[in-house]
């Protein structure tokens, strides 16, 4: 799935927005943006069951210590 923001601005000025697509916390790095380009703050927030998953990506980093491998998950 791609990665989407949804942006609605309402009647009345309010502004609401969604990620689709972000999974974890980074979802909240697009809605401050939002929050920054109408110099807005929020009134209300609902976090998607995406919000609760993890990323998928894994970053495997290995290190030679005293001649034994280690590796790590992050």
């Amino acid at each position: 799935m791609s990665k989407k923001l949804i942006i609605k601005i309402n009647p009345d000025g309010s502004v609401n927005a969604e990620t689709k697509g972000i999974k974890g916390e980074k979802c909240l790095d697009y809605i401050e943006i939002v929050k920054k380009l109408v110099n807005g703050e929020v009134y209300d927030s609902h976090f998607t069951e995406e919000y609760y998953e993890k990323n998928e990506q894994y970053n495997i980093e290995s290190q030679e210590i005293k001649n034994k491998k280690i590796t790590e998950k992050l």
